[in-house]
């Protein structure tokens, strides 16, 4: 999958609001192996949830086809 130009949370395939998702397209990667690190990292002390909420709040929809 070639990585996408832009940051935009996806309409379909997102498991909560779709942060972890937009991420692995706009790099390149599995979204899974992106979930999983997220998972991973909340085992870490630090702001990992705030990061996702102001990620939902600011990575816009991909708009309707």
């Amino acid at each position: 999958m070639a990585p996408s130009t832009s940051l935009v949370r996806p309409r379909r395939g997102k498991v909560v609001a779709g942060v972890c998702a937009a991420l692995a397209n706009r790099f390149g990667t599995s979204r899974t192996l992106v979930r999983v690190l997220f998972v991973v990292s909340m085992l870490l002390p630090g702001p990992q949830i705030l990061a996702y909420l102001v990620g939902w709040a600011l990575i816009p929809k991909a708009p309707r086809r």
